[in-house]
């Protein structure tokens, strides 16, 4: 049978609601498997799992009742092991790899923030800080919409100036949060996104980072931005790639 894994926590609180339920249907019962001073949570893994609303929430309650009383090294949907003992060889071989992750992130939790640009805004902002376009644009309106030529070379000159934007843009969202973050993570590019970064936020630092938040909504009006969160630190189970000068949250000696 294999094994569906939620999180990792420190051995000395591996204590779970004993009616505790993951995922599958009818909900797997969770259990701790205990290795090297960690503890995994954990259930039978259900055939055919997929990311269905009843699964996804009922990962996100494990997690919360793994983490109500400390930290918890969450796993992502869906993380599956051979065995049980896969998962224990794992927890014995990187049992001081987790046991520091568990240190940095205790008491911390993620928001993850994307940002798009509103197109008109922003064609608005970039003709306003760029005379050549302008002037360009002017010159094709008295000229009846202008030759083929023209109106290409505007175009052209209109995606790059919103493309060098988004660049400005995306670190400008990132400068601005990461005072207030004790590490920050830059997620996949996808299509439509400007920025998609996380933040690792102290629990009693949410106010000044959501207050930040706002006030880029306010100085950015060409952007817009998505917030989501406060998450469980999915993306700083591992070492975050990127960190604000002087912070030693997320540090790792050991280079993985």
């Amino acid at each position: 049978m294999s094994t569906y894994v939620y999180g990792i926590i420190d051995g000395s609180r591996s204590s779970l609601p004993e009616d505790l339920a993951g995922v599958g249907d009818p909900q797997r019962p969770v259990r701790i498997l205990e290795e090297s001073g960690l503890a995994a949570v954990v259930s039978d893994a259900p055939e055919g799992l997929r990311p269905k609303r009843k699964d996804l929430l009922a990962h996100q309650n494990v997690l919360a009742e793994a983490g109500a009383d400390g930290c918890v090294l969450p796993m992502r949907f869906g993380s599956v092991a051979p065995d049980d003992a896969t998962v224990t060889g794992v927890l014995a071989e990187r049992a001081e790899h987790y046991k520091e992750r568990l240190r940095a992130l205790d008491g911390k939790v993620e928001y993850n923030v994307k940002a798009i640009h509103d197109e008109e805004a922003v064609l608005h902002r970039v003709m306003a800080e760029n005379p050549e376009l302008r002037s360009l644009t002017e010159a094709n309106r008295q000229a009846g919409g202008g030759s083929y030529e023209e109106k290409l070379r505007l175009g052209e000159m209109v995606v790059a100036a919103v493309k060098a934007r988004e660049v400005e843009d995306a670190a400008e969202v990132q400068q601005a949060l990461e005072p207030t973050a004790a590490a920050v993570s830059n997620g996949p590019e996808s299509t439509g996104w400007l920025a998609n970064v996380s933040f690792l936020v102290a629990r009693d630092a949410a106010e000044p980072f959501l207050a930040a938040v706002e006030q880029v909504r306010k100085t950015h009006p060409h952007l817009e931005l998505r917030v989501n969160g406060p998450l469980p630190p999915y993306s700083f189970v591992e070492p975050g790639p990127a960190e604000p000068a002087g912070s030693t949250a997320g540090a790792e000696s050991s280079g993985e």
